[in-house]
């Protein structure tokens, strides 16, 4: 059960509804799902979230596809069950298959793996490496 109401769109005011009418339109589907629900109890955390949202995801140097991959990994890695359905539905339609969601979870997995040993270990980052980004 979510913690607040969620407010559907013929419930919603005015200032709701034209993010609604912004998210379908950008989305181009014709339903609002449970997250935007949610954060529509508080308008301006609805706006700037969906904001955020459509900049970050927006076509750049990374291919839409690979956006969604990414996201999907962090929202593995993070444990959110939502994010995980929102984002592997958005990636299947975008082309994953069953194969690369298992390569998705094994490269996720052994990060998660090997960023808790070079953590616990403390290891030193390597000369080499220090001026890549």
């Amino acid at each position: 059960m979510a913690a607040v109401p969620l407010v559907e769109y013929e419930a919603a005011s005015a200032e709701v509804r034209a993010v609604y009418d912004d998210i379908m339109a950008t989305r181009q589907t014709d339903w609002i799902n449970n997250f935007w629900k949610a954060l529509a109890n508080d308008p301006a955390t609805l706006r700037r979230t969906w904001e955020s949202l459509k900049a970050v995801m927006a076509p750049g140097a990374l291919d839409p596809a690979v956006k969604e991959l990414i996201y999907l990994a962090v929202s593995v890695t993070n444990g959110c069950r939502y994010c995980m359905a929102s984002h592997g539905a958005a990636a299947r339609k975008l082309g994953m298959t069953p194969a690369m969601f298992g390569e998705l979870l094994a490269v996720v997995g052994m990060a998660n793996e090997t960023n808790r040993l070079a953590d616990g270990y403390r290891v030193p980052v390597d000369e080499r490496f220090e001026n890549l980004f």
